[in-house]
């Protein structure tokens, strides 16, 4: 695995900061003993993002949306694509170290306020902001839709950090350990979540909310708090985007979770029955289910789906102009198996729901069929145009996809849930003779007799059928870690990375992940956004923090703590920050909000399956 490193600046402040300017250029000449001064004066707008956030401002967050784990000691963050964004505004406070313009409020499930709709000119109508909040700006327009919530005052003042608490709340992340797509900013709460608790994170605007008192100190300005339904004083913050998630139990966490998946390392396969001759087949991975002939009896057949417990692959099938032709009767059991006729008759059935498809195929077997019956005498004066045979490249996409089990049913892959139990990881290879004879059925289409059949298996479909194998995974990791990180391998060392076959997730807790070639080693990880922020909880409403040694030290420094949360739960960021410079032995100015990261950061973990 290739190393990387990842890096932590303090901020990146635009040259300009979004807003409305004028300059003006003025010349003198001396002509002689003359001087004539020319002025010229021009007005132009760096536009910004303000009141909304397109949906791709927001690279990812964390704790993940909708996510359920213990995140009881982390300190939710948000990370943005243009790592400028958090200083290209101005909170108020003065000062030229100005604080980022954003921030990220937690709220408990009673808390929660409900999000409203409105628009600049109404927002700025209702007096509760202060007036450069809400002064338009050359792009902005009375009708700028603009999503705001209602706080109430007690609570806002708790959860707002202060103007310095702000400037460590902000950093930049960026090198080789972090997104392909480069520098990101990130924005960090200062408040941990409730244990047990549902949590939503809004991340909201600070723009010209802060004064500045008469000793010159920032403060927070509220002055014209309003009043909610309820009666209670509320203040209006203007969100740009929120989120929720879980907090549960420690059993539910990243780690917690992959040692379940460990602890069953069964087999695809139904559990025995202990009659000797129908465990024979169950240990095949063949399940009993309904079938009914094409006479329209009923009757009970095996079937296996294309995912087995091992690659397997027999090379070309037999084309064939029915689904009955490759039913195969076990006597001893008086059953059939139905496997490879239910795989065929599945592709025939998804040609023919397309009518692109069946149509482009059946046209193009025509013009295959034409051109091989074509004949020019010798001598034939005239010149005669070949026909074009080559495959629409729609039909023959659509073919690959289909090799990768794209379209394909879930109950054709997983025929019953006991093969997967909950909380449990499948090892598996694609049995290819199963995907050949999809992908014959789907190719029927137009093979009216045995010339057809004859033609189509001296021509087969430029398709590829490689060893293919992987893992299915049913756990509460799926829906809990949607950015979760799938690495396979050849090796049990990690030095011959596998090539994705595919990977989708055919239901809210199951994963299947394919690869080519054969699996010796499956690492499941978190993405680098997956670093997170995190405390260490000492005691109840007392916390501390282990630190890593800084750049090119070997003396790792003593822990600090303990500290007291303030109230409700919110972290005491300078004071941990200004315990933490101690520690490194720095002053509390010289340690900046990516020092505070560095030390904050907890790395993605990674799990490790070793395929015996």
């Amino acid at each position: 695995m290739p190393d990387s490193t990842v890096t932590f600046t303090a901020h990146r402040r635009p040259p300009l900061e979004a807003g409305d300017y004028e300059i003006t250029v003025t010349q003198e000449v001396a002509v002689g003993t003359a001087t004539e001064s020319f002025q010229n004066t021009r007005q132009f707008s760096v536009g910004g993002d303000r009141f909304t956030l397109p949906p791709t401002a927001i690279r990812s967050v964390f704790p993940p949306d909708g996510s359920l784990g213990d995140h009881s000691n982390v300190l939710p963050h948000v990370v943005l694509d243009r790592p400028s964004l958090p200083w290209e505004r101005d909170p108020g406070g003065g000062g030229e170290d100005r604080a980022p313009w954003l921030a990220l409020l937690l709220f408990d499930e009673d808390e929660r306020p409900q999000p409203r709709t409105t628009t600049l000119g109404a927002l700025a109508d209702e007096g509760e902001l202060p007036d450069a909040a809400t002064a338009r700006e050359k792009h902005d327009s009375a009708g700028d839709p603009v999503t705001v919530i209602d706080v109430p005052t007690r609570l806002l003042t708790g959860l707002v950090p202060s103007y310095a608490e702000l400037r460590l709340l902000a950093h930049v992340r960026g090198g080789t350990g972090t997104s392909a797509d480069g520098d990101a900013a990130v924005v960090v709460g200062n408040r941990l979540p409730a244990a047990g608790a549902t949590s939503t994170v809004h991340l909201v605007s600070l723009e010209h909310r802060f004064g500045t008192s008469g000793s010159g100190a920032p403060w927070l300005d509220l002055p014209h708090p309003g009043r909610g339904a309820t009666g209670i004083p509320t203040v209006p913050v203007v969100s740009l985007a929120s989120w929720r998630f879980a907090c549960v139990s420690a059993d539910h966490s990243f780690p917690a979770l992959v040692r379940d998946l460990a602890a069953d390392d069964g087999e695809l396969r139904l559990p025995d029955v202990g009659d000797p001759t129908t465990d024979r087949y169950l240990g095949r991975g063949l399940v009993p289910l309904r079938h009914r002939l094409r006479q329209g009896g009923r009757s009970i057949g095996w079937y296996r789906g294309p995912l087995a417990t091992g690659a397997a692959d027999g090379g070309p099938v037999v084309p064939e102009r029915s689904a009955d032709a490759l039913l195969r009767l076990h006597p001893d059991v008086g059953m059939f198996d139905v496997s490879y006729a239910a795989a065929w008759q599945l592709g025939r059935l998804l040609a023919l729901r397309s009518t692109d498809i069946s149509t482009n195929l059946y046209t193009w077997r025509r013009r295959r069929d034409l051109d091989a019956k074509q004949s020019v005498a010798a001598g034939y004066p005239l010149a005669v145009s070949a026909t074009d045979t080559t495959m629409p490249e729609n039909l023959l996409t659509w073919l690959r996809n289909l090799t990768r089990l794209e379209g394909v049913p879930f109950g054709y892959l997983l025929p019953d849930e006991r093969l997967l139990p909950v909380e449990s990881i499948r090892f598996v290879g694609l049995d290819q003779r199963w995907v050949r004879h999809l992908v014959d059925g789907a190719t029927s289409i137009g093979r009216l007799g045995p010339a057809d059949a004859e033609r189509d298996a001296a021509d087969p479909f430029p398709l590829e059928f490689p060893t293919v194998t992987g893992a299915l995974i049913r756990s509460a990791i799926v829906p809990g870690y949607p950015g979760l990180l799938i690495d396979a391998y050849g090796d049990t060392a990690g030095t011959r990375p596998l090539t994705p076959w595919r990977t989708a997730r055919l239901a809210p807790d199951i994963l299947l992940c394919l690869f080519g070639g054969d699996l010796a080693r499956l690492d499941l990880h978190q993405p680098p956004e997956g670093q997170h922020l995190a405390v260490e909880e000492l005691s109840d409403g007392v916390i501390g923090k282990t630190l890593r040694a800084p750049g090119g030290s070997t003396t790792t420094p003593a822990p600090v703590g303990p500290l007291s949360l303030g109230t409700p739960r919110t972290v005491p960021v300078a004071a941990l920050a200004s315990a933490i410079a101690g520690a490194l032995g720095v002053g509390p100015a010289d340690l900046h909000s990516g020092d505070l990261a560095l030390q904050l950061t907890e790395t993605a973990e990674r799990v490790t399956f070793l395929r015996g």
